[in-house]
C-alpha cells in the first residue's frame, strides 16, 4: 500500500512543480509525449501540491499513527484524486479529494477520541478546513475560494504539531488561548474571502502574520536551535519558515488591498513556510511512513539554503521583473530536487554504514 501511495505522492509533486513552472512562464520540453498532462498540471497546480501531494503525505502519516485499515482510505482517495486531475477528469478528481477529506475528518475524530487535547482538536479543525476547501473546489473547480481553506488545513496541522511540542516548555499564561483566537480568525478570514475578498483577505493575512509571531515566541525551536545535529536542523527549518509565514501574512494582506503581491502571498506560505516545515520533518517522517532510514549530515542544509535564496529571487527581485520571478520559480524547483537527492543520498549512506559485515 505505502509504495503505491508514495508513487502517487511523487507524481503529484513532480506534476505540480511542472505545472508551476508553466504558470511562471517556462516552456517545458520533455523527452516523452505528455498529451494534455502538462496543461492539466498547470490548471490544477494548487490542488496537486496541497491535496495530491501534502494531503496524501499527511494522510499516510496519520494512517500509520492510528493503525486502522480504514484510515488508509483518505490518502488513497487524495492520491487518486490527484491522478484524475492530471488526466483532465476534474469532476472525478474533485469528488475524490472531497471523499479523502471526509475520511480524514473521520480519522481525526478517532484521534480526538483517543486523546482529547488542544492539539488533537486543532488537528480535527485542520481536517475540517480541508473538507471545506474541497467542497468549494467540487462546487466551483476554477474558483480560488478553496485556496485559503486548503492552506488553513496545512497551517492548522503544523500549528497543532508545534502546540504539542510546547508541552515540553513552561507555557506562558494565555498562550494556548491566543493561538486558538488567531486560528479562529484565520478560519473566519477564509470564510469571508468567498463573499468579501478584501475584508476576508486582510483578516486572513493579519492572522498569518501574528501566528508567525506566536510561533516565534512560544515554539521550542528557539531553544533547540542552540543544540546540534538533527534537532538543530529542524529548528533552523522551523524558524526560517516562521519568517516566511510573516512575509506571507503581509503579502496576503497587501494582495487583498490591491497590491500585486499574490505570487508572494501564495509562495511565501506554500514554499517558504510549508516546504521548510516539510524539509525539517522529513528525516523523522520518512522513516516512520516508508521504513527508510536516513543518515543525517550537514548536506541537508544545502537544499534548505537553496530554497530560501530562490524565494528571495522570486519574491524580492520578481516584484520588479517577471523574468526574475520565472528564474526564482525554476530555482525553487531545483531546491526541491536537491532536497530529494539529499534524502536519497542519506538513505544510501545509512544502508552502507549499517549493512551486515561479512563473516571472517
Amino acid at each position: 500500500m505505502v509504495p503505491i501511495l508514495l508513487i502517487l505522492v511523487a507524481l503529484a509533486l513532480l506534476s505540480g512543480i511542472a505545472g508551476g513552472l508553466l504558470r511562471a512562464g517556462w516552456v517545458l520540453s520533455l523527452p516523452f509525449p505528455t498529451g494534455h498532462w502538462l496543461g492539466n498540471a498547470a490548471v490544477s497546480h494548487g490542488a496537486l501540491m496541497i491535496c495530491g501531494f501534502m494531503g496524501t503525505v499527511i494522510g499516510i502519516e496519520r494512517a500509520v499513527a492510528v493503525k486502522r485499515h480504514s484510515a488508509w482510505l483518505a490518502p488513497v482517495a487524495s492520491g487518486l484524486g490527484g491522478l484524475c486531475l492530471l488526466a483532465g477528469q476534474t469532476t472525478a478528481g474533485a469528488w475524490l479529494l472531497a471523499v479523502a477529506a471526509v475520511f480524514f475528518v473521520g480519522v481525526n475524530v478517532v484521534v480526538v477520541h483517543r486523546q482529547r487535547a488542544a492539539h488533537t482538536i486543532l488537528l480535527l479543525a485542520g481536517a475540517l478546513a480541508w473538507l471545506t476547501g474541497s467542497l468549494l473546489f467540487l462546487r466551483r473547480p476554477g474558483d480560488a475560494s478553496s485556496v485559503p481553506w486548503w492552506f488553513a488545513f496545512l497551517v492548522m496541522t503544523i500549528a497543532a504539531e508545534r502546540l504539542e511540542m510546547t508541552r515540553l516548555m513552561r507555557r506562558r499564561p494565555g498562550a494556548q488561548l491566543s493561538l486558538g483566537l488567531l486560528l479562529g480568525a484565520m478560519a473566519v478570514g477564509a470564510a469571508l474571502s468567498a463573499f468579501s475578498p478584501r475584508a476576508g483577505g486582510v483578516l486572513y493575512g493579519f492572522s498569518l502574520f501574528f501566528l508567525a509571531l506566536w510561533l516565534g515566541i512560544f515554539d521550542i525551536a528557539r531553544r533547540t536551535v542552540l543544540t546540534q545535529g538533527l534537532a538543530r536542523f529542524m529548528a533552523v527549518c522551523l524558524l526560517g519558515g516562521y519568517v516566511w509565514l510573516a512575509v506571507a501574512g503581509l503579502a496576503w494582506t497587501g494582495t487583498a488591498l490591491g497590491l500585486p503581491l499574490r505570487d508572494a502571498a501564495l509562495h511565501a506560505l506554500g514554499l517558504g513556510f510549508i516546504v521548510s516545515m516539510m524539509m525539517g520533518h522529513a528525516p523523522v517522517i520518512l522513516p516512520a511512513i516508508a521504513r527508510i532510514k536516513l543518515q543525517f549530515g550537514s548536506l541537508f542544509y544545502v537544499p534548505l539554503a537553496a530554497l530560501h535564496l530562490s524565494l528571495i529571487v522570486r519574491l524580492g527581485m520578481g516584484l520588479y521583473d517577471p523574468a526574475w520571478r520565472a528564474t526564482g520559480a525554476l530555482l525553487n524547483a531545483v531546491a526541491i530536487g536537491l532536497f530529494a537527492a539529499t534524502v536519497v543520498g542519506a538513505a544510501v549512506l545509512w544502508h552502507m554504514r549499517h549493512r551486515p559485515q561479512p563473516a571472517v
